[in-house]
């Protein structure tokens, strides 16, 4: 499987919620979606988390012109990283706008090519994603907006990052510098 837009392995299949795009009408159509229990703890444990303890999304999938379509809204979770300076658990809210265009493949290619390298005339969005089989996948895409809004380094509030630094002079040794910063706690 190639990665996501994450670098991490892709999570649809964890969280999958099909639109077929013949279903979507003319003005549009407004879905609120969340993750169950057990697709919240697989997607923590693919995402490195210790938990999710919601995960929503409000999205609105509008047409654009015969084949394209947009899906925006909003996805909310709440879920529980571990500290990378404490390594202690805490709880965190994930908030993240979501705003993807949609195209069958074959639409997807030649904007692409013509601007693959930036530059002069490179699309402000990115690409369309694929229409799959006449469907496109709401979950996988909660999923994956949930790993982006993810912070790479969480630091549970009130934590911050003193270095430790031990003089030649001091009779301290490494570890015991290490004990210090686990007292601390």
């Amino acid at each position: 499987m190639p990665p996501s837009r994450t670098g991490r392995l892709p999570t649809g299949k964890i969280f999958s919620h099909l639109v077929n795009v013949e279903e979507v009408p003319e003005q549009g159509l407004d879905l609120a979606i969340s993750a169950d229990a057990t697709t919240r703890q697989a997607l923590a444990a693919a995402d490195g988390l210790v938990g999710i303890d919601s995960l929503e999304a409000d999205l609105h999938i509008a047409r654009r012109g015969v084949a394209e379509f947009n899906v925006s809204g909003t996805l909310r979770a709440k879920v529980t990283q571990i500290c990378v300076l404490s390594l202690e658990p805490f709880d965190a809210d994930v908030v993240e706008e979501m705003d993807v265009d949609f195209a069958p493949p074959a639409a997807r290619v030649a904007p692409r090519i013509a601007t693959q390298f930036g530059g002069p005339g490179a699309p402000e969005r990115d690409p369309p994603d694929a229409i799959v089989d006449g469907m496109i996948d709401v979950g996988a895409l909660a999923a994956e907006f949930l790993a982006l809004g993810l912070d790479p380094y969480p630091k549970k509030p009130g934590m911050e990052f003193t270095p430790v630094t031990v003089s030649e002079e001091s009779d301290e040794k490494p570890f015991d510098v290490l004990k210090k910063l686990t007292d601390r706690s």
